[in-house]
């Protein structure tokens, strides 16, 4: 569907914020789709209810909708007396391929509209980086095969690094080593979808908004810790990108200037103190022998494991240390952590939380995981095409 109105990232689509005369109709039609994702199946009269619409518009829309086919008419309700409402749900049939990707690894799911994940398959990546693009080509199609019920709006996609929306390329991906800047162009050729890529971060607080989770009338910043560690920020309605599209690049800050070596280049940067790598790193030197992947380790930590404790305890001080970076830098409502290591909130939240308010804030920003935790990855890819397509 094409749109020639203002970006649909600068606004919130899940509250009753509807648009007045002077605002683009699109505003209206993302309010009533994300209403029906999120309590379908729901009737018109509940929609116009919920979203603040007067029943016209939402009749309308809603026929819209359902002559393009993103909804669906179901079942009729059975209401005490009057007539039986017919309830809408969104369409099952279309959907979006979700990547995200990893330096050694990729996961490439099957998602409806709704950001539910239908399938979901790991590519491990081929040691020769040259073979890299073409395995998660292979698999891609692969996936389309087995869904050949689906109708793909696109594939959205998520990277680790900075991706330039002008250039139409990867910038700054400095944990890895295989030709990533092609990966937009050759996936849309090999499978002739839309393809929309972006930052793992700046798509995760994307999502945070287009799915609600947010309200998007409030700054936010999205943390993602995984190898390395990268922040998307939510302000004034909108992505925040810098020139370039090289903003939020908060995990190459020096925090340590005799610090370990960093893959950009730099010492001691956040990302070197405070991701995976460095949770595992401090599991070898605490206990004195090799450290098993993260997941294994979160689970070690989880059982009681004191070197697996410790390890986690000191990775979670440095990470509350860079968001009182954060917090002083930017004053966001809330700060939305992406990662593994939200399975070990309970533990890691209260740990992270002490570290960031250790030193007085002016003010202090919520702290909380993603609403879908490390799925808020996959779940991103979603926003970004149906961002893009703007309803």
């Amino acid at each position: 569907m094409k749109v020639t109105s203002m970006p649909a990232d600068r606004y919130s689509f899940t509250n009753k914020q509807s648009a007045s005369n002077k605002m683009p109709r699109q505003i209206n039609r993302n309010l009533l789709f994300n209403q029906i994702r999120a309590h379908q199946p729901i009737s018109r009269a509940d929609l116009a209810r919920v979203s603040g619409l007067p029943r016209s518009t939402v009749s309308l829309i809603v026929e819209e909708l359902l002559a393009e086919r993103w909804i669906v008419e179901g079942s009729m309700g059975r209401p005490p007396r009057g007539r039986r409402p017919t309830f809408l749900n969104l369409n099952g049939q279309r959907g979006v391929l979700a990547l995200d990707i990893h330096p050694s690894q990729t996961t490439l799911a099957v998602t409806d509209m709704g950001g539910q994940i239908l399938a979901q398959k790991l590519i491990v990546l081929p040691s020769d980086p040259q073979k890299v693009v073409a395995a998660i080509l292979e698999a891609i199609r692969e996936v389309i095969a087995a869904h050949g019920d689906h109708s793909f709006e696109g594939v959205g996609m998520s990277l680790p690094g900075r991706f330039d929306m002008s250039l139409d390329e990867s910038i700054f991906a400095p944990n890895i080593d295989w030709p990533i800047g092609s990966i937009k162009a050759r996936v849309e050729q090999a499978t002739g979808l839309p393809v929309v890529v972006d930052n793992v971060a700046n798509a995760c607080a994307l999502s945070e908004v287009w799915f609600g989770d947010s309200d998007g009338m409030h700054d936010l910043v999205v943390v993602n810790v995984s190898e390395g560690l990268g922040t998307g920020i939510f302000a004034n309605g909108r992505i925040l990108r810098g020139e370039g599209g090289s903003a939020g690049e908060f995990g190459h800050v020096q925090m340590d200037p005799q610090g370990i070596p960093c893959a950009c280049g730099s010492k001691g940067c956040w990302e070197t103190v405070a991701s995976n790598r460095a949770g595992i790193r401090y599991y070898a030197e605490i206990a004195n022998r090799t450290a098993p992947p993260f997941e294994e380790l979160l689970k070690m930590a989880e059982s009681g494991d004191p070197a697996a404790v410790q390890a986690i305890e000191k990775m979670c001080a440095a990470l509350g240390r860079g968001m009182h970076m954060i917090a002083s830098a930017l004053a966001p409502a809330e700060i939305v952590v992406v990662g593994e290591i939200t399975a070990l909130w309970p533990l890691a939240g209260p740990l992270i939380e002490a570290a960031m308010r250790a030193i007085p804030l002016v003010r202090v920003p919520r702290l909380r995981p993603a609403h879908q935790g490390n799925q808020a990855r996959l779940r991103s890819a979603v926003a970004l095409v149906m961002n893009e397509n703007s309803l």
